[in-house]
């Protein structure tokens, strides 16, 4: 019959405080012999119970949740039944070559207790399988001649706390692996604009609302359609979890793939509320979106507003202030036959147009205070930016910063922000650039995609 595999509790034995009552399960085959436990208790200073298992079987089924260390004799036989006492896969250290049958009674132990600290006795004249059973992965060894209570009692309580190290490093450790796969997949998931052959520049900022993630439930994405019409949307789902982040990553490849399909306006917001429909946790749920589209002069656009706040432009030469909102359409998820019409924007020749979440303007206005700062806030605090010259990403690093310093603090809510803008003069030096000849190279064309060079724009956190 094989050695049932007992249920190993949430908790480490191992993690037993100081000075509290300890349970020993001694595993040899002359347990008389055995220090007792009154012995043990007088020099350890707290009680300690003893149990006693004359073999495998019988370690067991006295191996309960109490139990804080075992005690085993690595001489004691192996029954041939114990081989088919599998437990989970186990990741420890194989036995050196020729010592895998002398361990073979501690690596069984191992898969049956892998939250427990073990001991191992062993012969005063074979110190290299003692060490050798340290490696694989008891906790200390002891010699049978020299076995006492004192020694056992401090190599009880040293095995006990070295387990439990053991037991936190490992678990750090998996912390840590976990982290950065997230990060890895959070990282994945950010857009890379497609303005690949297009004049405007591109800035953006993202922070996630949550503690330690790299994705929240605002989403944003850029695309240039073969027609040279460049298309941008920044959203906000409400909710800050890990199901806000998903659907909003959700929404933004819908809304590539159905801009890239060739749909605008309100087609487009329209199917993207199905999506959101039937992949959203509950009818609570809803988002707001912003999109524009970008003549391929790039002086004019469309906009489309679904409970958004409007984005701000700047022309040359002019304030900053915000587009018109008034025709703007209800929430994506919250009336099912709604209508989101599109308004057409002049945007002139040189301009810059900013599109943000609500959370760069609902920070507060001091620490402390209920004032928050709000669309009109933004448009000074982004006008005075623009006064002292700063544009693209240092205006969007800036504005940022500023936002967190008057919240005295960092945000609570997820915040996006992209800027998307044209320069004639820098578009002029483009063409200048491009059309002069340069050396004639003999190198083979590069294969790599041009895609391969675009970056994501940064993230911003704490």
């Amino acid at each position: 019959m094989p050695v049932p595999v007992p249920q190993q509790r949430g908790v480490p034995a191992a993690e037993t405080p100081h000075g509290a009552d300890l349970t020993v399960l001694v595993i040899e085959d002359d347990p008389a012999g055995s220090i007792t436990g009154p012995e043990l208790s007088a020099a350890a200073g707290t009680r300690v119970r003893i149990r006693t298992a004359r073999n495998l079987t019988e370690a067991g089924r006295l191996l309960t949740d109490d139990v804080d260390c075992i005690l085993l004799d690595l001489a004691l036989p192996v029954p041939t039944t114990t081989t088919a006492a599998t437990a989970a896969p186990d990741h420890r250290p194989d036995p050196a070559p020729g010592r895998a049958d002398e361990l073979a009674v501690l690596t069984h132990v191992l898969r049956i207790a892998p939250l427990h600290a073990v001991l191992v006795l062993t012969a005063q004249d074979d110190t290299e399988l003692a060490a050798e059973a340290v490696r694989v992965g008891a906790q200390d060894y002891l010699f049978r001649g020299e076995l006492d209570a004192r020694v056992l009692s401090r190599a009880i309580r040293y095995a006990v706390e070295r387990k439990r190290a053991d037991l936190a490093q490992h678990q750090l450790t998996e912390s840590g692996l976990r982290a950065q796969e997230n990060a890895r997949l959070e990282r994945g998931l950010l857009p890379t604009p497609l303005l690949d052959g297009s004049d405007l520049s591109f800035a953006a900022r993202y922070r996630p609302g949550r503690s330690r993630a790299l994705l929240g439930g605002d989403f944003y994405d850029t695309v240039r359609t073969p027609d040279g019409t460049v298309h941008a949307m920044i959203g906000d789902v409400c909710g800050h979890g890990p199901d806000e982040a998903a659907l909003g990553v959700e929404l933004r490849i819908a809304w590539r793939a159905l801009t890239l399909a060739g749909l605008c306006g309100d087609q487009l917001l329209s199917t993207l509320q199905q999506v959101l429909e039937h992949e959203r946790q509950s009818e609570e749920i809803f988002a707001t979106l912003c999109t524009v589209d970008i003549a391929p002069d790039g002086r004019r656009a469309g906009l489309c507003l679904a409970g958004h706040p409007a984005p701000l432009l700047a022309r040359h030469g002019r304030p900053a202030r915000l587009l018109p909102y008034e025709d703007g359409g209800p929430a994506l998820g919250l009336l099912p036959r709604a209508r989101w019409p599109r308004r057409q924007v002049e945007l002139g020749a040189e301009w810059s147009l900013m599109m943000y979440t609500d959370g760069l303007i609902e920070g507060r206005v001091g620490a402390g205070s209920s004032q928050r700062l709000g669309q009109d806030g933004m448009v000074a605090m982004v006008n005075s930016r623009l006064e002292q010259g700063l544009t693209g990403e240092e205006l969007l690093e800036a504005a940022v910063a500023e936002v967190r310093e008057l919240n005295g603090g960092e945000l609570t809510d997820d915040v996006a922000v992209l800027l998307l803008g044209r320069d004639p003069e820098r578009i002029r030096r483009r063409g200048r650039s491009a059309s002069r000849p340069g050396p004639v190279s003999t190198a083979p064309p590069a294969t790599a995609p041009a895609a391969a060079s675009v970056q994501r724009p940064p993230l911003y956190g704490p």
